[in-house]
């Protein structure tokens, strides 16, 4: 209210100084219809202004923030995929027994264009996201995502993850997942209905975190070349990854 209250007295100051250049005019020239001839072109001038300024102007402006607002999102995907997701990621896709299948479409490099990343997209949406049990440690699997929980929290609790829908439902089963795994007692000997649950949720952060990390990639190269390079040798997928340039 009292910021209102201050836009209204600013605009009242505005008025009453122009009020007192006119008057100045009009009593230096002593010329009432120059004045008013003047007058009546900035007033007709007046929508055209507003059509510049509150469309054109703002359009840009809002483009500008949007963009803005995109690059600290990207920054707090990086962030995640730093602290939990590369991990977690390995960690699920070496449980994967089909992963063999179409590894070799996952090795993104440096030629990749938007169009390669895009049918990526596409046709990993027809893959069967299912691990194999037997090679899930859920006890390591808990440690793991129990130890980055509090980390999990702030980037939730961060309104710039409500932009983002789909991160936010990858920050979501993640979450979930580590709930899951924290309430239990000994994860060592769980009944198989209770694992077959377990291993759903394992299914759903595995098809999510797979399909964010190459969106993410698709960003990097075109904006940041030096973190695509680190994530081409990093590469969760490659078996044979290592950070060492060659």
């Amino acid at each position: 209210m009292e910021k209102n209250h201050k836009y209204v007295m600013f605009g009242v100051a505005l008025v009453f100084l122009s009020g007192i250049l006119y008057y100045a005019h009009y009593l230096i020239f002593n010329d009432p219809h120059h004045i008013f001839i003047y007058l009546l072109g900035d007033i007709a001038f007046a929508p055209f202004e507003v059509l510049l300024i509150s469309m054109i102007i703002h359009h840009f402006l809002d483009k500008m923030d949007k963009e803005h607002r995109f690059e600290k999102l990207n920054m707090v995907i990086g962030v995640f995929f730093s602290e939990v997701g590369i991990k977690l990621l390995e960690y699920i896709s070496d449980a994967d027994p089909d992963l063999d299948k179409y590894r070799k479409q996952f090795m993104i490099d440096s030629d990749w264009t938007d169009r390669d990343f895009e049918n990526l997209v596409k046709s990993m949406s027809k893959m069967n996201y299912k691990v194999d049990t037997e090679k899930i440690n859920f006890g390591h699997l808990r440690t793991f995502l129990v130890s980055k929980r509090d980390f999990l929290v702030r980037l939730l609790e961060n309104p710039t993850m409500l932009e983002h829908e789909e991160f936010t439902e990858l920050l979501r089963t993640v979450f979930h997942l580590t709930e899951e795994l924290d309430c239990r007692g000994d994860v060592s000997c769980l009944p198989k209905t209770d694992t077959y649950h377990l291993t759903g949720d394992i299914n759903r952060v595995y098809a999510l975190l797979a399909k964010q990390w190459f969106s993410y990639m698709r960003y990097n190269k075109k904006s940041y070349p030096y973190l695509f390079s680190l994530a081409m040798r990093t590469n969760p997928f490659d078996t044979e990854s290592t950070p060492i340039v060659s």
